[in-house]
């Protein structure tokens, strides 16, 4: 022990110099041993390690020629598609980047703050994806028209200086700056007002022209702003303002009343700092006259257009040469005008968009399949009509949208063959402003079974009576059903109704139309036909060749331009197909 007490306190130099002879042949051997069990260990690692960088290089190799070769990067993707209703929806890398699921393939712009309009970021979770898409020529064309909103908007100088020209004895020089406006003014319901701002909207991208509408505090409340750091919404202060209320068809600077008084050319339109447009339902002859050639090259010098009308009028702008090109590479699937301008322009605000969710999540979200049925009857005296009633029925049975009822007597559970899967639950929507005919569908398939075994829930959120276009709640209410239209699977609506023309186009739906009653005794048939495309109707059209300047009926000029299902005289836009 003493031994091994003083070892302990020695440096290792003296300790070995104190070892015996024996000892250190000992601890040789060990060394020994111990570099011999080294050098084994060292060889197993590179057997070992050798193997595995051989691997790695053949897979290296590989990965390089396919990436020369083009194959790889295609190898590595997985596609994910959620909610796809087309084979080609979107690109590769669209699809890896679920951030471009809300921007509605390019349609749609980033950067907006996402609590300020809540809608525009979470739309497409209550949607199937749309099996249209936008062309890169029509992106290219929204994004430089955001520039030029953003350039000529309220509150810039080159508004400033426009609107000066509208004062008398003022002066600006708007011309030099690039900036002219198309004004929209507040007409008609809301379904109109969409329709209608739309056409708006398309007219003034041709043209180079900011769109500006009025509406003021009740359109904020139900619309967010469509355009990033700017506003589309005409101010306060605007000069005509006021003028609006007395623009009529006899106004002084009214374009159709000029040409009907032969006191518009080009030399007096020169001078002109604005022109009224009457572009309503009664508009006249000389008003039409605005789908010519020739007085879109006089209205191109005008910095101010005012316009006033409730028609979805791109149909007929599609007919005016000058833009025939532009807007055939805009929209190459010519039935889907509104279907992009509408999802691109109108997102609900969080008030509507609240009683958007809100509904859906309660009555719809968990349905197999959801059925849109928008019932309009304009005599809205006449109450619950047996015969819209039957037509309703026949539409929606024939057409295989809901099942028929078992009849009396007839085995009410018979069990599912092994080819059927169960029965499915299916959700009808349907607007109404009145609930006769929510009443009558809800009591058949909730007293009777049906011949599939579906179930069959049906929900109504309002039912106002009458059209109150001067209600804001009334509004939004109204505002929300149509979004709500257009979350549906398939859809059935009524004919003439721009509330079920805007649920469709933003759906991308082609919708069953329920044709028009002629009268009260005699059931219509067929009840319904499908539409030709998700387009609304154009109700008011031209029927003017304005180079020969005699009638013609513009429903057959061209192929995409055709007379409309439920109205024989109106337009609409479909795909050449």
């Amino acid at each position: 022990m003493d031994l091994y007490r003083s070892r302990r306190r020695l440096s290792i130099p003296k300790a070995i110099d104190k070892q015996t002879e024996e000892q250190l042949g000992v601890q040789e051997k060990r060394f020994r041993l111990f570099g011999v069990m080294r050098i084994t260990e060292i060889l197993a690692y590179i057997m070992v390690i050798i193997p595995v960088l051989l691997v790695i290089m053949v897979i290296l190799g590989h990965d390089s020629y396919d990436q020369g070769n083009g194959f790889a990067k295609a190898s590595r993707i997985i596609q994910i598609k959620p909610n796809v209703t087309s084979e080609d929806d979107s690109t590769l890398e669209k699809d890896q980047n679920p951030k471009d699921l809300s921007l509605l393939g390019g349609l749609l712009v980033p950067g907006f703050k996402k609590e300020t309009c809540l809608s525009r970021y979470q739309s497409y979770l209550y949607r199937k994806a749309s099996p249209y898409e936008p062309s890169l020529h029509l992106i290219s064309k929204l994004r430089a028209y955001e520039e030029l909103h953003k350039r000529c908007g309220p509150g810039t100088r080159p508004y400033t200086n426009a609107n000066r020209l509208l004062k008398p004895k003022q002066t600006g020089d708007s011309e030099s700056e690039g900036c002219k406006y198309v004004v929209w003014v507040e007409f008609s319901g809301l379904g109109n007002r969409i329709i209608s701002i739309a056409s708006a909207f398309l007219y003034a991208m041709l043209t180079d022209r900011v769109l500006l509408v009025e509406g003021g505090k009740q359109f904020s409340d139900l619309f967010c702003e469509p355009f990033l750091d700017t506003t589309w919404l005409l101010p306060k202060d605007f000069t005509l303002t006021k003028h609006f209320s007395g623009f009529a068809q006899n106004s002084p600077h009214c374009h159709g009343e000029m040409l009907k008084r032969k006191l518009i050319n080009v030399s007096s339109v020169s001078s002109l700092s604005y022109l009224y447009l009457h572009l309503a339902h009664d508009y006249n002859d000389h008003d039409k006259m605005f789908f010519c050639e020739e007085d879109q090259s006089l209205l191109n010098n005008v910095p101010w257009l005012i316009m006033r009308t409730n028609n979805f009028f791109a149909p007929s702008l599609f007919l005016i040469p000058s833009f025939e090109e532009e807007l055939g590479m805009m929209f190459p699937e010519k039935g889907t005008v509104f279907h992009h301008l509408g999802r691109y322009l109108f997102h609900p605000s969080n008030h509507v968009w609240g009683l958007v969710t809100r509904y859906y999540n309660s009555y719809l979200a968990k349905a197999d399949e959801r059925i849109g049925l928008q019932i309009r009857v304009f005599d809205e005296k006449s109450g619950v009509s047996p015969q819209v009633t039957k037509q309703i029925l026949s539409c929606v049975q024939n057409e295989e949208l809901l099942p028929k009822l078992s009849k009396p007597g007839e085995q009410q559970h018979k069990q599912p063959s092994e080819e059927e899967e169960g029965f499915k639950l299916k959700a009808v929507l349907i607007t109404s402003l009145t609930t006769g005919y929510y009443e009558i569908l809800k009591t058949m398939y909730w007293e009777n079974p049906t011949v599939t075994r579906d179930v069959i829930g049906i929900h109504q959120p309002s039912h106002e009576g009458h059209q109150q276009t001067e209600k804001l709640m009334h509004n939004r209410k109204a505002w929300a059903e149509m979004y709500l239209l257009s979350l549906t699977d398939k859809l059935v609506i009524s004919a003439w109704s721009t509330f079920g023309y805007v649920a469709q186009g933003l759906g991308g739906l082609r919708a069953w139309i329920l044709y028009k009653q002629e009268n009260q005794t005699n059931v219509v048939n067929p009840p319904c036909g499908r539409a030709m495309s998700p387009d609304p109707c154009f109700h008011a059209p031209p029927y003017y060749d304005c180079k020969a300047k005699k009638g013609i009926d513009t429903g057959s000029v061209v192929p995409h331009v055709r007379h409309c299902e439920d109205i024989s005289w109106g337009l609409k836009l479909v795909d050449n197909s």
